[in-house]
C-alpha cells in the first residue's frame, strides 16, 4: 500500500478488481478515502459485481431522470456506444463539463453516495486528470470555534443549481423533477471511526435559514480552501485504472481534455449510501 498524497488516497498492488478483498477495501476507503488500483478493470460484468459486494448500486440519476430507466453504469468520456466519438461541441460533451466544478457525487440527492468506482479503457495523452481533495481534512483544519459554528448547520443540495451553470438547457424538465432540492448536514462524521468532514461542493446551494449571500461566502470560502494546491490529489488516468473515491468526505472535479484530439472512455458505478446524511 503506497501512500499517494500527506492527507489522503493509496494506491494498491495491481491485482484484477475480482480478486480484491471486500473487507479489506472497505477498510481502506474509511480510513484513506481514495484507493487506485492500476490494471484491474475487467469489464462491466466484474465491474456491477464488485460494485454489490460494496453495496446497493446506485442508478443512474440522468438515465433515469430522462428516460425512467433503471441504469447502473455511466460512461465519462467522449466515446460514445457505437465506437463514435463527440467532440467538444458536442451537447453530450458540454453537459460533462459540469464535472469540472468541485462536487461530491449525488449529494443532491435524499440519500447520497456512498462512494464511486471507476474503470477507465482509453485515456487522453494529455489533459483528463481528475482531481480530488480531502473534506475531512479540511474540517481539521478548523479552528474549534469555526467548527462549533458550522456542526449543527443544514446545506441545501439542487443539481438544477449547479448544472445551470452549464447552460440554460442542460437539465430536461423531467430531470429536473426527479431531483428536487434536498437537505444535507454540513457536517458529516465517518460511522467507521467518529472522524467530521465538511460535505460541501457546487450543489451545495445555501444554508438553511441564512441568506443566499451569506451562504455563498461561507460556502465559497471552504471550498477555496479546501481546493488550495497543497490540499490536491491529481489522478492521471492508464487503461485498466480502478480507482474508488469515498464521496462521503472527498469533493472531486475534471481537468478537462481536448475531445476533438483525444478518445476517453471510463465507466463508473456507484454504490448508494445507507440513509439520509439529516439521520446519521
Amino acid at each position: 500500500m503506497t501512500p499517494l498524497h500527506p492527507e489522503f488516497g493509496v494506491q494498491l498492488e495491481s491485482r484484477p478488481i475480482s480478486s480484491l478483498d471486500i473487507d479489506a477495501v472497505r477498510a481502506t476507503i474509511d480510513r484513506h478515502s481514495f484507493v487506485h488500483v492500476p490494471g484491474a478493470a475487467e469489464g462491466d460484468e466484474a465491474h456491477l459485481a464488485f460494485t454489490r459486494r460494496l453495496g446497493e448500486p446506485e442508478a443512474n440519476h440522468v438515465v433515469l431522470g430522462r428516460e425512467g430507466r433503471v441504469e447502473y453504469f455511466g460512461t465519462i468520456g467522449n466515446v460514445r456506444s457505437d465506437g463514435s466519438t463527440a467532440g467538444n461541441a458536442h451537447e453530450h460533451t458540454v453537459f460533462q463539463t459540469g464535472n469540472n466544478m468541485w462536487h461530491s457525487d449525488s449529494s443532491f440527492r435524499a440519500v447520497p453516495a456512498f462512494v464511486s468506482i471507476m474503470c477507465a479503457y482509453e485515456t487522453p495523452e494529455e489533459g483528463g486528470e481528475t482531481l480530488f481533495v480531502s473534506q475531512r481534512a479540511a474540517w481539521d483544519r478548523l479552528e474549534e470555534v469555526k467548527q462549533d459554528q458550522l456542526a449543527p448547520l443544514v446545506c441545501i443540495h439542487d443539481y438544477v443549481f449547479s448544472r445551470s451553470k452549464v447552460g440554460p438547457n442542460a437539465v430536461t424538465p423531467s430531470h429536473a423533477a426527479s431531483l428536487p432540492p434536498v437537505r444535507q448536514r454540513l457536517v458529516r462524521r465517518n460511522p467507521a471511526h467518529g472522524a467530521r468532514n465538511l460535505y460541501v461542493g457546487s450543489h451545495a446551494r445555501e444554508i438553511e435559514g441564512w441568506s443566499f449571500e451569506e451562504s455563498r461566502e461561507l460556502l465559497d470560502g471552504l471550498v477555496e480552501e479546501m481546493t488550495a494546491a497543497a490540499h490536491v490529489l491529481s489522478h492521471r488516468w492508464q487503461p485498466g485504472d480502478l480507482v474508488i473515491w469515498d464521496n462521503r468526505c472527498l469533493l472531486h472535479r475534471g481537468a478537462g481534455y481536448d475531445a476533438d484530439r483525444f478518445r476517453r472512455r471510463m465507466r463508473q458505478t456507484r454504490v448508494a449510501g445507507t440513509g439520509p446524511t439529516l439521520e446519521e
